[in-house]
């Protein structure tokens, strides 16, 4: 396929509000949707490298502007030639704004309607994030997907802070696509992506995804969920603000999740992922595997030369056995989070590759059941 352009997302297959295959081309490459982005927070998705990650199938992976901006800081990075080859990624990737971030500092900030003050955790220093400062953050680090700056108001607020944070994330997303647009759009090679938010309010919800598909931007995320929800309520926000999205605009679900959680967004018209859960569990012994979870620190296993999952392809179930696993943690080797983070990528990637290969032959359904009779 002739990449049409510096962005562009075609959708191949589905609609609004069901199972949807699509090709997004950025200037570093192709991602097929569904996608799942492994998560590198500062430039580094722990305990991988990048050639581990492109042989396990990655396309797309996170990083965090919130973070980078602290350190190293945007100039080093820009100075380095961006952030793919400061990190020697070559493939795309998108910067979060790092609005969840900012907000879950509770005390440490202060916000206003043009934007927030905070002091990073790193190092104490103080910080001043606005629409058109973050924008110009992730211009100067380079990556090929920006987000917009929003307000992520925690899990259970009153009804008063859901609604304050709807409308200011919109104004800001506003302000945002002013001057993405003044630099002359994704011509320049970085998309800009709105964000829904609105709490776990359906009706809040509805209005964001409106208002938002009502301006050009080049695709739309929900955030703020993943804070604790139960996946029915998750459910129905994403019943609630995917239908009235741009069908031809790619729908990014930040922060989630899980085999079942993947299915189920899918299976409503999501089309990109992303989740620090494969490195963070397998850094904490839990493998996930085509049986269900596999708790590598268990008893069970320290005499079993079983791999963690017979099915998979990865470089760690084809060479190590969960006994040698199990040693390796016990004896707090360093070569325990590769492995085990190794896997659970590969897993996750391959359950993509899987959700995209069933949508593509109308069997989707039959694997959205099999993922809930093991996952549920």
């Amino acid at each position: 396929m002739v990449n049409p352009g510096p962005f562009s997302f075609e959708l191949l297959a589905g609609t609004a509000s069901g199972p949807r295959l699509g090709i997004l081309s950025t200037p570093h490459g192709v991602i097929r949707t569904p996608c799942f982005a492994p998560v590198g927070t500062r430039a580094a998705v722990k305990a991988l490298t990048p050639g581990q990650l492109e042989e396990a199938g990655a396309t797309l992976i996170l990083c965090n502007a919130f973070h980078l901006a602290a350190r190293p800081g945007p100039e080093l990075v820009k100075k380095a030639g961006g952030i793919h080859r400061f990190m020697g990624w070559k493939g795309p990737i998108l910067t979060d704004s790092g609005g969840f971030q900012v907000f879950s500092l509770k005390e440490m900030r202060r916000t206003d309607d043009d934007g927030v003050t905070f002091r990073h955790p790193a190092d104490g220093r103080l910080l001043r994030l606005d629409p058109e400062s973050t924008l110009r953050l992730q211009r100067d680090l380079g990556s090929d997907i920006a987000m917009v700056l929003d307000e992520c108001p925690p899990a259970g607020a009153p009804p008063e802070e859901q609604r304050r944070a709807h409308d200011r994330t919109i104004r800001w997303a506003e302000r945002a696509l002013s001057l993405h647009l003044e630099w002359g759009g994704s011509r320049r090679g970085q998309a800009l992506f709105a964000i829904c938010q609105g709490g776990m309010d359906p009706g809040l919800r509805r209005e964001a995804a409106r208002t938002l598909a009502s301006l050009p931007f080049d695709g739309y995320a929900l955030g703020g969920l993943s804070v604790g929800e139960p996946l029915e309520t998750r459910v129905e926000i994403l019943e609630a603000a995917l239908p009235l999205l741009p069908a031809g605009k790619v729908r990014y679900l930040m922060g989630v999740g899980t085999p079942l959680d993947f299915v189920e967004a899918v299976a409503r018209g999501v089309d990109l992922f992303d989740c620090v859960t494969p490195t963070r569990n397998g850094r904490n012994g839990q493998a996930f595997t085509s049986t269900g979870l596999v708790k590598i620190r268990n008893a069970e296993h320290a005499e079993s030369f079983l791999p963690l999952d017979p099915n998979c392809r990865c470089y760690t179930c084809r060479n190590f056995s969960r006994a040698y696993l199990r040693h390796l943690d016990k004896c707090r080797e360093i070569l325990f989070p590769v492995l085990m983070s190794l896997h659970n990528v590969t897993f996750f990637l391959d359950l993509m590759e899987r959700i995209r290969g069933s949508i593509g032959k109308g069997t989707f359904e039959s694997l959205r059941e099999e993922v809930r009779r093991v996952w549920a």
